[in-house]
C-alpha cells in the first residue's frame, strides 16, 4: 500500500513542473526530501515541510519512492545514473521514476542500471503544462514492470488527471514523441491561423471565441491562444525543452526507418526561434518567430 503514513517520497527537481507536482503531493499528506541544482527553487516547498538533501543519492536513500523532473538527458543520466545519483543511494525494495521527457533507451539502461541493485525504475513522461501540473491534470505516460506501477498509482493519480501504463520501460517515452509530435504540428496550425486572422484584420478574441469550440478546437487553441493575444510568453513549458524533445522524436523516427517530414519542420522552425534568443519562453512563442519571418512584431 502506497499511503501518506506508509511511504516517504523523494523529489529531484523543482521547475516549472515539478514543483507543483511535488506540491500536489505534500499537499495530500506525503512526506517529500527534495534536492534541485538551485536550492532557493525548492524554497517553498522546504517551508511547508519538505527535508533538503544534499544529492539525488541522498533523496533516495531517504525515500520509499523518488521522482526526478529535469531538463536535458544529460541531467537525467546524471541524476539517475551519476555517483551521487539516485540509483547509487536506492535501497533494495525502493521504486525511481523519471517523469522527464527523455531518451527511450535512456529509460532502458537506468532500468537495466536499477534492476541490478534490486530497485524498480519506471519511466513516467507527463503532459499538460503548468496547468495540469498545477491543478493535478496531467497525461502521464507509464513504462516500467506492472507491480512497481501498480504500487505507486495513488502517486500518479494525485499529479493527473489521464494515467495510462503503456508497456515495458521505454514505453512512456516513446509515448510522449508521439505526443509531442502531434503538440508540435498543432501549435503551427494555431499560430499561423492567428497570424492569418490578425493580417485580415479580424478581432482575435471573437475569432477564437468561434473556432474554439468547432471541428478546429484543440488544448493549445484554448489553453495557449488567449496567452499570444496578450502577448504573455511566459514559459508553461520551455522552447530550449521542446527542441530537445522534438530531436529526440526525429532521432527516433530515423532509427525506425521513418521520414517525418512535417516533424522535421516544425523542429527547424523551434531551433530558429531558440537561436533568435526565445529558448526561455513558452512553446507558444514561436508566434514570434512566425511574425518576425512576416516582417512585424507580435503583437502588431
Amino acid at each position: 500500500m502506497t499511503t501518506p503514513e506508509t511511504t516517504t517520497i523523494g523529489w529531484v527537481g523543482t521547475g516549472v513542473m515539478g514543483l507543483s507536482m511535488c506540491r500536489n503531493l505534500m499537499d495530500a499528506g506525503y512526506r517529500v526530501t527534495v534536492f534541485s541544482r538551485t536550492q532557493s527553487k525548492s524554497q517553498s516547498l522546504l517551508d511547508a515541510g519538505a527535508t533538503w538533501a544534499e544529492s539525488p543519492a541522498e533523496v533516495a536513500a531517504a525515500s520509499d519512492i523518488s521522482f526526478a523532473i529535469v531538463g536535458m538527458p544529460d541531467d537525467v543520466r546524471e541524476v539517475f545514473l551519476g555517483g551521487k545519483g539516485l540509483i547509487a543511494g536506492a535501497s533494495p525494495g525502493s521504486i525511481l521514476v523519471d517523469m522527464t521527457t527523455s531518451e527511450p533507451q535512456l529509460a532502458v539502461d537506468i532500468f537495466n542500471a536499477a534492476k541490478d541493485k534490486s530497485v524498480a525504475a519506471i519511466d513516467a513522461p507527463v503532459s499538460g503544462g503548468d496547468i495540469g501540473a498545477k491543478n493535478g491534470t496531467l497525461s502521464i505516460m507509464v513504462g516500467g514492470d506492472s507491480q512497481p506501477v501498480a504500487t505507486i498509482m495513488p502517486l500518479f493519480e494525485i499529479m493527473g488527471a489521464t494515467v495510462v501504463h503503456q508497456g515495458a520501460a521505454g514505453s512512456g517515452q516513446h509515448t510522449k514523441m508521439v505526443n509531442q509530435i502531434l503538440v508540435a504540428a498543432g501549435m503551427i496550425g494555431v499560430c499561423e491561423s492567428l497570424l492569418y486572422a490578425l493580417k485580415s484584420g479580424l478581432d482575435l478574441k471573437t475569432v477564437l471565441q468561434s473556432v474554439s469550440s468547432g471541428a478546429a478546437g484543440s488544448w493549445a487553441l484554448s489553453n495557449l491562444g488567449p496567452r499570444i493575444i496578450d502577448g504573455n510568453f511566459d514559459p508553461g513549458f520551455f522552447v530550449e525543452h521542446f527542441v530537445k524533445d522534438l530531436g529526440i522524436a526525429v532521432q527516433e523516427a530515423q532509427k525506425m526507418g521513418l521520414q517525418l517530414k512535417g516533424l522535421e519542420l516544425v523542429r527547424e522552425l523551434y531551433r530558429e526561434l531558440e537561436n533568435a534568443g526565445f529558448g526561455k519562453q513558452g512553446t507558444h512563442a514561436l508566434q514570434i518567430q512566425m511574425a518576425r519571418s512576416n516582417n512585424f512584431q507580435w503583437p502588431a
